[in-house]
């Protein structure tokens, strides 16, 4: 097993060697690209906002999210400049496709694991003045909200100085059903670059707060095109045996909650004992949550709405909290059959009367005590 392991870095490393000594193959790159870029333009209806934002010279560090295996494939036909960027090591293994991906600048990383030999070549590049794109996130992320990156982009940014483009990639996850590639819209949005010191050692908990700084604005293109971002904040609608049992689920899970409850003396005396005895005997709230009446709640800046109220009463509480949630706002309705006055499915019903980011249904469990 050493051996062969020893094997396949050598092998490796003679794709590092190459795209260090010679960069991208220049007659594969330029035909491969007038081939495939308008492919790509067309088949994805590519939209790309912010291009200008990409330097036209000097070394360009592209931070990009991860969402499919043609991201740098759409982000290469976005950029002017040669881009060079990292792909896993087990699209190397057939040598022929290495030979392809390493002529149209694509190298291997081991996921997974810090690799050293991908830093340095991504370091040689950029030394030379070229543009190379990082994927911090580490691996593909195909659903939900981004994935918190890696302190490589941190390190990058401040050894070689390069600027640093921050850049999201949305649909492209839907591209792919197995060997298929499906027609679909991919958006792509290029900001402004930014700019950091150049340190020859930088320490770990640098390179930590580079990426810190680095990080939000990739965050900030991805929810500029609709990406949805990460749950923050919740408020919970409805004092009840599940309102109560879902505001301790989302705390115990990092979020900041505030319960409404349905008067402002429910609320004190929930406030004060920590314990819904009357709906939730035996179940403490943590500390994270806040209580409040729902008159009180602020709901404009919240990221989860939850409506945890019985489906008889829906109605009453969509109108009391429907002008006051936000259109980034996402709503969960825990309602349980039908809502008056035409027996409409809950979630139909509120997607109609609230214009938020979505709308979802929660169909069990069947009691509370199972959530927690």
């Amino acid at each position: 097993m050493p051996r062969r392991r020893l094997l396949r870095s050598r092998d490796l490393s003679v794709y590092h060697e190459r795209i260090r000594r010679r960069g991208v193959h220049p007659i594969v790159y330029w035909v491969a690209r007038a081939v495939l870029v308008p492919l790509i333009r067309v088949w994805f209806r590519l939209e790309g906002v912010g291009r200008d934002h990409v330097p036209g010279t000097g070394p360009v560090l592209v931070a990009s999210n991860h969402r499919s295996f043609l991201d740098p494939f759409v982000l290469g036909s976005l950029v002017r400049r040669p881009m060079y960027f990292v792909a896993k090591q087990e699209l190397f293994r057939n040598p022929i496709n290495g030979w392809f991906l390493n002529c149209l600048g694509a190298f291997p990383v081991c996921r997974g694991a810090s690799d050293s030999e991908a830093l340095i070549t991504s370091r040689v590049l950029l030394e030379r003045g070229r543009v190379v794109t990082v994927f911090p996130e580490g691996t593909r992320v195909r659903t939900g909200s981004l994935r918190e990156p890696r302190r490589g982009v941190g390190r990058l940014a401040l050894e070689t100085g390069a600027q640093v483009v921050p850049a999201a990639v949305i649909g492209s996850e839907r591209a792919r059903r197995g060997w298929r590639i499906r027609a679909c819209r991919v958006r792509v949005r290029f900001g402004r670059a930014l700019t950091f010191p150049r340190v020859e050692a930088p320490s770990p908990r640098l390179a930590e707060e580079v990426t810190a700084r680095i990080w939000p604005c990739v965050r900030l293109q991805w929810e500029w095109l609709g990406g949805l971002p990460p749950l923050r904040r919740a408020a919970v609608v409805g004092a009840g045996s599940m309102g109560t049992a879902l505001a301790a689920v989302l705390a115990r899970a990092g979020l900041e909650v505030e319960l409404g409850c349905r008067t402002r003396q429910q609320a004190q005396e929930l406030a004060r004992s920590r314990k819904n005895d009357r709906y939730l005997p035996g179940v403490r709230l943590p500390d994270a949550v806040a209580v409040s009446s729902v008159a009180d709640i602020e709901l404009a800046g919240v990221d989860l709405v939850v409506l945890a109220v019985p489906s008889e009463a829906l109605p009453q509480a969509v109108a009391a909290v429907g002008d006051r949630v936000g259109r980034r706002s996402a709503v969960l309705v825990v309602s349980k059959g039908l809502a008056g006055p035409l027996g409409t499915v809950p979630s139909h019903y509120v997607g109609e009367r609230l214009r938020t980011r979505g709308v979802a249904c929660l169909a069990g469990p069947a009691h509370a005590r199972e959530t927690v």
